[in-house]
């Protein structure tokens, strides 16, 4: 397959480009684009045969649902009932990095929603992403636009890596102003039930509803029969090529026990990775050390997170280190996409 690719502007959408990859998802195929979580591998939602290029595209399990992209808060027509709940977090959250889960009507295809009866719909605040929704005139499902496992991308040039010759597009356009995935909130129970944590936290969705709360499924690594609800809850995701190991603790004692493990691992002629922060970073030795950003601000940490991770494929790390994080706000979704990432090998100290 021959790709297309083109760079764009949020600020000055290319009608002419936008409009060519509209009708590339119209004919049912698949268009990679920006957003401001990560970037997108998209498809007409309500056709099968496109949903199914998504999942072959990518490598993705059958069971893994999809999310459906909307350009604007008219989402009747794919769902039974939008509760208050639901329209209270879309009028304070859309356009924005939340998605939220409702019980779905049969127009949404079964392969969409992985055989469930729910189904995740999201409008982006990246104006090319809702530009090319409207030129389409479908809701566009879309997962990340990454070869399935790998850490989502938040550029272009990781897109074209991991997609081009797979996908009939890939518009490009800035980096993800985010860079972790939206959060995924059930609107389906009472009360609200976070399924991915996200750049709208737990505590900022708490204004909304005191009760919500986050789904104990997604802290603990899950078991093998375990049926997903939403993407990323059940299989190994965000994965570089050399394994993980998460350490954690207080960081004084990180240190010294990466500092330690790294010796360890020399002596076994491995090269060692270590992912840090900028108040850390220069305490490491005789390794490969990238620094996440300042531990005073975890929104850059997750803008950089999957950047990074993808950064050490390029070294020939036999074994990345990173340190933990506090599990508070942002800082909840940075460690779930750790835990992920190392399949929850992680060393408390």
């Amino acid at each position: 397959m021959k790709t297309k690719v083109a760079m764009l502007s949020e600020n000055a959408v290319d009608k002419r480009i936008i409009n060519d990859a509209a009708l590339k998802i119209r004919d049912g195929g698949i268009v990679a684009f920006p957003t401001e979580t990560v970037y997108g591998l998209g498809a007409d939602a309500l056709n099968e045969k496109a949903v199914a290029k998504i999942f072959e595209a990518k490598g993705r399990p059958q069971d893994n649902p999809l999310i459906i992209h909307v350009a604007d808060f008219n989402i009747d027509e794919y769902v039974t009932e939008v509760p208050d709940m639901a329209k209270d977090i879309m009028q304070k959250f859309w356009p924005g990095p939340i998605t939220i889960i409702l019980n779905k009507k049969e127009i949404v295809p079964s392969i969409t929603s992985a055989g469930l009866d729910t189904i995740g719909i999201r409008m982006p605040q990246n104006n090319i992403a809702r530009e090319l929704i409207k030129a389409s005139g479908v809701p566009i499902a879309a997962p990340s636009a990454n070869i399935s496992g790998r850490p989502s991308p938040t550029d272009m040039e990781s897109c074209v890596e991991d997609l081009d010759g797979k996908v009939d597009y890939i518009i490009g356009g800035e980096n993800s102003i985010v860079g972790v995935e939206s959060t995924i909130v059930d609107c389906t129970v009472n009360p609200i039930c976070v399924l991915r944590p996200g750049a709208v936290t737990l505590e900022m969705l708490q204004t909304v509803d005191s009760n919500a709360y986050i789904d104990p499924a997604i802290l603990s690594k899950p078991k093998e029969d375990f049926r997903p609800k939403a993407p990323g809850m059940k299989y190994r995701h965000y994965a570089p090529k050399a394994p993980v190991k998460i350490v954690s603790g207080e960081i004084d004692k990180v240190v010294a026990k990466i500092s330690e493990m790294v010796l360890n691992y020399n002596e076994q002629d491995k090269k060692v990775g270590v992912i840090a922060t900028d108040e850390t970073k220069d305490l490491y030795k005789n390794q490969i050390v990238v620094s996440l950003g300042s531990r005073e601000n975890l929104n850059d940490i997750g803008k950089n997170l999957f950047k990074v991770l993808r950064s050490f494929d390029s070294m020939d790390v036999n074994i990345i280190l990173c340190e933990a994080f506090e599990e508070v706000g942002v800082g909840t979704a940075i460690m779930n996409r750790l835990k992920k990432s190392a399949g929850f090998d992680i060393l408390e100290v």
